[in-house]
C-alpha cells in the first residue's frame, strides 16, 4: 500500500512512475477522496468541541437554576452529539474508501526497471548452461515412455477435475526428493531458516501480502472464511504482521516447503496439457525480511539462492528482468528465472524474485526500530520461488529423457533417491 503523504507530496511523482505501468491520473482520484476524508475529520472534531463546549455550559445552568437555558443547552447537546456519530461514521466511511482505492494501487517500479506493455519486453540479464542437443525430437514431459506410469490424469480428472495429477512410484518419490534436496542446500548453503506453515490463512494474511482485495478470483475460500495460500509467501511474510521488531534482527531469510492453491482465473486455454499449470502444486518458496537499506542486495542475493538450484541440477537456465508491464501487482522490481524445456522448445519461468519494498509492510503495519534510535520504519519484504517444485521435475524429467523412453537423473538428486541414477522405460528406478 501507499503512503497518502508522499503521494500529497509529490503527486506529479506518484503518476509518473504508475504511467510506466499503463495508469494514468490516479493521483488525482487519490487526493481528492483524501480531501474530501480530512474535511469530514475537521467537521466531525469541530462539532465534538462544540459538543463538549455546550455539555459544560449545561452545568453551569444547573447550578444557576436557569431551567429555560438549562433544557435549551440540553437539546443542543443532544443535537450536536447526533452530528459528530453522523460526521464520524461519514469520515470513517470515507477513510475505508481512501484505504480501499490505495489497496488497489499496485507498487511503484524502480527505474532501472525496463519499460514495456507485456513479457515481450523483458529484458535478459544472463544465461547458464548449454541446451542440449539430442539425437532424437525430445518430447514433453508426460509423453516420455518411463514418465507415464507414474503420472496419471485421468484419476486426477476423476478425483477432483481439471489441471490436477496423480504423481505415484518412481515419479512422486523423484517430485518428493527435489523438494528435500532444495531445501537442504537452501538450509545448509544460503543459511535459510525452514520453516513449516499452515495452508489456511485468514483474510487479513492475504491482505497484507498483496492478494487481497483486488486478486480475490484467482484464490480459493473456504465456507468458514478462511484462504488457501497460493504460495507460502503469504504465510512467511506475515509472521511480522503487526510487529515491531529490532533491525538488529534483521534480515530474517525464511524457507518453506508447502502444497498451493490457485483458481488459475484468466488462464483458460492455456498450458491444458501436462502438469506446467495447476490448481494444486508444490513449492519451496525464499522469504526475506529485511531493512530499508539491505533490499537491493537482498534482492540479488535470492536471485543466486535460486540460480543455484538450477544449476546444482544442471538445468540451462536464463535470467530475466520484468518489464513495467509484465511485473507482479506488488513488486517494485522481479527477477524471472526460466528453464529450457526441450519438449517444448523454449524457455518457460520457473522462479519469480521479487522485492517490495514497505509496499506489503505497510499493509502489515510490520515495522522495525533502527539500531541508532529514532522513529520505527517499515520492513522491506522480498519473496521468490527456490523452486516450484512440479516444474522442476518436468524440467529434470525432459531434460533428462533418452532415446528409448528412459531419463537420466542430476548427480546432485542421487542421494535423495537411494542411489538411483535413473529412470527405466517401464517407469522404475535403477541404479
Amino acid at each position: 500500500m501507499h503512503d497518502i503523504r508522499a503521494i500529497r507530496e509529490n503527486p506529479q511523482a506518484f503518476d509518473a512512475a504508475l504511467q510506466r505501468r499503463g495508469l494514468s491520473g490516479i493521483s488525482e482520484q487519490v487526493l481528492s477522496l483524501d480531501a474530501e476524508r480530512r474535511a469530514h475529520i475537521v467537521e466531525a472534531e469541530t462539532a465534538q468541541a462544540e459538543q463538549n463546549r455546550a455539555s459544560k455550559e449545561v452545568g453551569a445552568a444547573k447550578a444557576r437554576g436557569d431551567e429555560e437555558e438549562f433544557q435549551r443547552l440540553r437539546q443542543l447537546v443532544a443535537e450536536k452529539k447526533a452530528d459528530v456519530a453522523r460526521m464520524q461514521a461519514e469520515a470513517a466511511m470515507l477513510d475505508n474508501r481512501l484505504r480501499d482505492f490505495l489497496m488497489g494501487i499496485p507498487n511503484l517500479p524502480l527505474e532501472t526497471v525496463p519499460d514495456g506493455a507485456d513479457e515481450d519486453d523483458n529484458v535478459e540479464l544472463h544465461r547458464w548452461g548449454t541446451p542440449r542437443s539430442f539425437e532424437f525430437t525430445p518430447v514433453e514431459h508426460f509423453e516420455i515412455a518411463g514418465v507415464k506410469p507414474g503420472m496419471d490424469f485421468e484419476t486426477a480428472a476423476k478425483l477432483s477435475g481439471s489441471r490436477f495429477v496423480l504423481l505415484k512410484g518412481a515419479v512422486a518419490r523423484v517430485h518428493r526428493a527435489l523438494a528435500q534436496f532444495m531445501l537442504d542446500l537452501h538450509v545448509s548453503r544460503h543459511d535459510l531458516e525452514e520453516t513449516w506453515t499452515p495452508v489456511l490463512v485468514l483474510e487479513d494474511m492475504m491482505i497484507g501480502t498483496g492478494q487481497l482485495p483486488k486478486f480475490g478470483e484467482d484464490s480459493y475460500q473456504t465456507r468458514e472464511g478462511h484462504w488457501l495460500v497460493p504460495t507460502s509467501e503469504v504465510t512467511l511474510t506475515n509472521t511480522v504482521h503487526g510487529d515491531l521488531v529490532d533491525q538488529a534482527s534483521l534480515p530474517r531469510r525464511m524457507v518453506a516447503h508447502s502444497q498451493c492453491f490457485r483458481s488459475e482465473a484468466g488462464s483458460a486455454g492455456r498450458d491444458t496439457t501436462g502438469m506446467l499449470r495447476q490448481h494444486q502444486f508444490e513449492k519451496v518458496e525464499m522469504v526475506s525480511i529485511t531493512d530499508a537499506e539491505s533490499g537491493l542486495d537482498e534482492h540479488a542475493r535470492m536471485t543466486r539462492c535460486a540460480e543455484a538450484v538450477l544449476e546444482a541440477l544442471e538445468l540451462p537456465y536464463r535470467t530475466m528482468v520484468l518489464s513495467t508491464g509484465d511485473m507482479g501487482f506488488g513488486a517494485r522490481i522481479t527477477h524471472d528465472l526460466e528453464v529450457w524445456l526441450p519438449g517444448q522448445d523454449k524457455y518457460r519461468e520457473i522462479s519469480s524474485v521479487s522485492y517490495c519494498g514497505d509496499f506489503q509492510a505497510r499493509r502489515m503495519n510490520a515495522r522495525y526500530r533502527p539500531e541508532g534510535g529514532g522513529k520505527p520504519e517499515f520492513v522491506h519484504t522480498l519473496n521468490g520461488s527456490g523452486l516450484a517444485v512440479g516444474r522442476t521435475l518436468i524440467a529434470v524429467l525432459e531434460n533428462g529423457q533418452q532415446a528409448d523412453g528412459s531419463v537420466l537423473f542430476p548427480a546432485a538428486l542421487h542421494p535423495y533417491l537411494g542411489g538411483a541414477t535413473r529412470l527405466g522405460a517401464d517407469g522404475k528406478l535403477s541404479a
